[in-house]
């Protein structure tokens, strides 16, 4: 018996088989095959070798159980589903089409096929009644016999690409061959049998035939046709039509706005899909109400008794917060707390609260104030998302879903971004579409941005790129975010508001200091800069090293910093008003002396905790200040009570020395009165000559900022007026009514007041609060904090603005004062930043500066693109909208169309890019879309909004032949975005095994920790938790698990704790962080797929 085995190892396929077998066998003129499944692209790379076969038998096995069990239910005997077989093979074989390699040679092999059938070289039938899955392979001479050779192969090789061994995807194959005439003639014998079974389900060339014709082989389509397919498809994660169900069921005194509820819908899907999402419209466009109505799908698709929401929110919009969730009927489920208090939500004995794990929605509104992971709130609500649900209803999972609503997310540097991102994406595990390192990913961006922000000039197709990888990349998938422009480029969502107020351009106001106080502030720049230590500020950094008892860690720099702010504070005092500066110089001053009494009286108070001059000013004595400290102190040992002796000697001096000078400079500056206010002078014309103008400010209302209260109270005081209203953080919620009657145009007529028209305001009143009766701000002095000016603004820019146009008055640092902490550059760059990264309506602060700083092309460049992009792709999107509302047949018929259709169109310019010669190639994976530009010489990918333009098209257009070299241009499409996904994933395992290397200080030390005590834990179970406490460190789960991990290794090092101290601590982590590591194991992210094609088109 002949018999020979073989696999596909070293190159030894079933091709190369049949290679041999057809190329030196010119007797065998007959094939048959038996196959479970038969690939278009397996025949047509087997049919050159089939030249001397006259006649070539395919039999198809379908799996047919389903029709049996059918029949079966239905009472009767099954005895073949000739039709639905026929049916279901000519549906796979479409599917093997439109799944096939694209190219010239594979579609005139397709087309073989029919022209074989029809010729009789080849005949197809499918077995109506057997589950075939058998894989037979016969060849043999026109008269077969013992005396004449014939060959038969079988195993586990189906005729397919795959199966042939010929495709880039290997997978494991076994086969025999037999040469044993009595084998092949029973196999042959067999063969017959089954295909006489099948002569009623042949597979005839008009079944393939009309099948091809359905594909994108079967014909080209209308450009026309073709642009709405790619609109389709690109879109194709949006929602075309809004629910009718009654989240959309406005409570009395809301307004139904379209472009809230599409951004419900969106902001829905993005929210369930990443597990967070950022709520970014632009200030004054509702996104409090678009959460509230996203919470409330939420209750509705989860259900309500099993949901728990958690709001989170600065204290002065606490009560917008609480009436909007009651008047959509949520509040009962849910929970709203302070920045300042997440701490309340982790203390189990907290009862005001649900245990954190019982929350399922937690909503975080000004988000960008949590863009700091090391601060103590970020590692609170970090905690809060990341623990799992305990409790899921309809809604599956047990990750917490995380909306972060902010208009302003991006306030320094991409980090802001990642930081916040952190709240629901675990940095080194994302499920981003094809980011699953988000560490990796942000890293080398950062470190360009503060490069690039270095540079005295900029870089502006250098910045740009990087600003759009973080958007394209990240922000728009994780973002919901329109614009004013948006909303009015749309004519559906315009209609709703007839318009927003026109903003004009920033209004420079600039002022200088006469001689004598020019002079003076010099004099006290000098000393401020120069010659003050702020030992005030220093006292840890003087504590003898044993009496400080490593409470302290990093002395010198905290000291550094703290001195700094205090430096930094008092010019920006004096540039908000001197009034400001000489209470703030008061108080340094008194503070200083106190430090100095409390040396003097061997009692110093050292208290982070406690603010220990207020308690002074109060009148308590230190036994009373002790005893306070004692109480804190028993949460943090930093709370603690020195002696003198327990400085150095050089403090007491240092103190004294900077009281010598302080005291000098409150003596100059006693002398200076409200008549040197050049800055008020200012003021107060703009206030009795322009400001009320009936011309500009017809609701006579004006709202004033600044970022000092001192400052409020000094303008206030000097304005004299009765209708001037004062708001600080002390007097918020008693005014919040007052407030919304003077000042709110969505307060009903009938309950408006006009017993205030001047409001004067810290950035108090910056986020959470209507402003607009009055269309005018003024910006009395510039927050370090620059997306504070977008805040201010958005609070006379909103919905119901009652004025047609906007007046932003902006006060400029003095020329002085710029000088020494140069906050013009300082604002206009970090405003830039958020343009590049996120757009904005309007200009904030200035152009005129950025001119100065050769940052003008930047910006308008920048706003610019920005703006062409909203421009278009919106409108793109309503197109199709309106196709599926108004056209549903013609919407389903292009749906219908082949995911790889294509045409051919005459040349064009379009937007001064010649189309001649090259084709447009839209590809995507499971994670993107890309389009890219092809020729003979070079492929290069443009941006969707190029791609619409270029891909647009009339009704009427005719479509043209294709040109010779279009399969080979989307081929290099193909092949170039197929590098680009190589060269990430190449980058990231670099990354990855640099990390696993490099992992940083802080994750690396936490890692060897947990490993030096691992070998001493014998509990199985407690065992696997370190190892998970491990994998969440270098995940970074929870961002505060290896910072304090590496706390233990200082504090072991330093002899402050024992081993078994550390261990316990460890194994206590352990348990608590096992939950996270429960829920991080659902993150497993799926591999990114290479590149379909989805469209084509070529110009002639």
């Amino acid at each position: 018996m002949a018999k020979l085995f073989f696999t596909n190892r070293n190159g030894n396929t079933l091709m190369k088989e049949f290679t041999g077998i057809l190329t030196h066998n010119p007797t065998l003129e007959q094939f048959d095959a038996v196959v479970g499944f038969l690939r278009a692209s397996g025949y047509f790379a087997l049919r050159p070798l089939l030249d001397n076969i006259n006649k070539a038998r395919i039999l198809i096995g379908i799996d047919v159980d389903k029709y049996i069990v059918r029949a079966n239910k239905s009472g009767k005997l099954f005895f073949g589903a000739e039709e639905e077989v026929r049916e279901e093979y000519l549906q796979m074989l479409l599917k093997d089409i439109e799944k096939s390699h694209y190219s010239i040679e594979v579609e005139n092999g397709i087309k073989q096929m029919v022209q074989d059938i029809i010729d009789g070289k080849l005949e197809l039938r499918a077995h109506p009644s057997k589950k075939i899955h058998a894989k037979i392979y016969l060849f043999y001479p026109k008269e077969f016999n013992s005396y004449t050779s014939g060959i038969l192969i079988t195993g586990s090789s189906n005729l397919s690409g795959n199966g042939l061994g010929i495709s880039s995807e290997k997978q494991y194959e076994f086969n025999v061959k037999i040469q044993d005439y009595q084998d092949v003639k029973e196999a042959l014998d067999e063969f017959e049998l089954l295909w006489k079974e099948s002569k009623d389900c042949p597979i005839e060339a008009i079944d393939i035939d009309t099948t091809i014709k359905k594909t994108y082989i079967g014909g080209d389509v209308s450009a026309h046709d073709l642009y709405l397919k790619m609109l389709m498809e690109y879109f194709a994660d949006r929602p075309l039509e809004t629910d009718a169900g009654n989240v959309f069921d406005m409570p009395e005194g809301y307004t139904r706005y379209e472009y809230q509820s599409d951004a419900v819908l969106e902001g829905y899907q993005k929210l369930i899909k990443y597990d967070g999402f950022f709520l970014a419209d632009v200030v004054g466009l509702g996104k409090t109400v678009i959460a509230s109505m996203i919470a409330k799908k939420f209750c509705i698709e989860n259900g309500y008794e099993n949901t728990r929401i958690l709001v989170v929110y600065p204290p002065a919009v606490e009560q917008n917060w609480k009436s909007t969730f009651q008047d959509f009927g949520i509040d009962h489920v849910t929970k709203f707390i302070t920045n300042g208090s997440l701490s309340k939500v982790l203390d189990e004995e907290n009862y005001d609260y649900w245990d954190a794990e019982e929350y399922d929605l937690i909503l975080v509104d000004e988000a960008h104030n949590f863009r700091n992971h090391t601060s103590g709130a970020f590692e609170q609500l970090q905690e809060i998302c990341k623990m799992p649900r305990i409790n899921s209803g309809g809604v599956p999972g047990i990750k917490k879903k995380v909306m972060l609503i902010s208009a302003t997310p991006l306030n320094n540097s991409p980090l802001d971004l990642y930081n916040q991102i952190l709240l629901f994406q675990d940095p080194r595990r994302c499920t981003i579409d094809g980011i699953s390192n988000l560490t990796s990913f942000f890293s080398p961006l950062v470190q360009e941005f503060k490069k690039l922000r270095r540079e005295p000039e900029y870089d502006l197709q250098a910045y740009k790129k990087l600003a759009e990888k973080v958007r394209s990349r990240v922000m728009k998938p994780l973002t919901v975010r329109r614009t004013r422009t948006d909303i009015e480029s749309i004519p559906r969502y315009n209609k709703d508001i007839n318009g927003f107020p026109k903003v004009a351009a920033p209004h420079k106001n600039t002022y200088e200091l006469n001689d004598s106080l020019a002079d003076l502030f010099e004099k006290s720049m000098n000393i401020l800069k120069d010659n003050i230590s702020y030992a005030r500020y220093k006292a840890i950094s003087y504590l003898l090293p044993e009496k400080a008892k490593g409470l302290y860690e990093n002395v010198d720099i905290i000291s550094r910093n703290l001195a700094s702010i205090s430096k930094n504070s008092l010019v920006k005092r004096l540039e908000s008003s001197f009034y400001a500066f000489k209470k703030s110089l008061a108080r340094f001053t008194q503070a200083n002396q106190n430090m100095i009494d409390m040396l003097e009286n061997n009692c110093v108070f050292i208290a982070p905790d406690l603010d220990i001059n207020k308690m002074y000013a109060l009148g308590m004595t230190d036994e009373e200040i002790e005893e306070k400290l004692n109480e804190k102190a028993e949460k943090n040992p930093k709370n603690a009570k020195f002696e003198a002796a327990d400085f150095a000697p050089e403090y007491i001096t240092a103190l004294k020395a900077d009281q010598e000078l302080l005291n000098f400079l409150n003596t100059e500056w006693a002398s200076v009165t409200d008549a040197d206010d050049s800055k008020y002078d200012k003021f107060e014309y703009l206030l009795k000559h322009e400001l009320f103008k009936k011309s500009i400010n017809q609701g006579q209302k004006l709202v004033i900022f600044s970022e000092s209260l001192d400052t409020v109270n000094y303008l206030a005081q000097r304005i004299n007026r009765k209708d001037v209203l004062v708001i600080s953080a002390a007097n918020r919620n008693a005014n919040f009514k007052t407030i919304r009657a003077n000042f709110d145009a969505n307060v009903k007529e009938s309950d408006r007041k006009n017993d205030y028209n001047i409001i004067i305001t810290t950035d108090v009143l910056a986020e959470g609060v209507n402003l607009h009766r009055s269309n005018i701000i003024v910006n009395y002095d510039t927050p370090w904090n620059s997306t504070r000016l977008m805040q201010r603004i958005g609070r006379v820019n909103r919905i119901g603005s009652i004025s047609k146009n906007i007046y932003n008055y902006v006060f400029y640092p003095s020329r002085q004062g710029n000088k020494e902490i140069n906050l013009n550059r300082v604002v206009l760059s970090k405003i830039q930043t958020f343009h590049s990264v996120l757009g904005e309506d309007n200009q904030i602060y200035s152009t005129e500066e950025i001119i100065d700083f050769n940052l003008d092309r930047l910006f308008s460049d920048a706003i610019k693109e920005e703006q062409k992009e909203r421009d278009k792709e919106l409108p793109c999107y309503e197109e199709l909208r309106n196709l599926y509302l108004y056209d549903r047949k013609n919407y389903n018929r292009i749906k219908k169309l082949s995911m790889r259709s294509r045409t051919g169109r005459k040349s064009r310019t379009v937007e001064g890019v010649s189309l001649s010669g090259n084709t447009i190639v839209f590809l995507k994976t499971n994670y993107r879309k890309v389009f890219f530009l092809s020729n003979d010489t070079v492929t290069e990918e443009i941006s969707p909004i190029d791609a619409f333009s270029y891909f647009k098209a009339d009704a009427e257009e005719k479509s043209v032949p294709r040109i010779p070299n279009h399969h080979k241009h989307v081929q290099c499409a193909v092949d170039k975005l197929n590098n680009i996904i190589s060269k990430e994933i190449a980058q990231e395992d670099l990354s990855n095994g640099s990390q696993a290397q490099n992992l940083g200080v802080q994750v690396a030390t936490a890692t060897s920790l947990i490993n030096a005590f691992l070998p001493e834990i014998q509990d199985s179970m407690l065992y696997q938790q370190m190892v998970e406490l491990r994998q969440i460190a270098e995940q970074g789960v929870i961002t505060k698990v290896a910072k304090r991990l590496q706390r233990i290794q200082k504090e072991l090092g330093k002899a402050k704790i024992d081993r078994n101290e550390a261990l316990a601590e460890i194994i206590e982590m352990a348990k608590h962080y096992h939950s996270y590591y429960i829920a991080n194991e659902e993150l497993a992210q799926e591999t990114e797929q290479e590149a379909g094609i989805i469209l084509s088109e070529s110009f002639d």
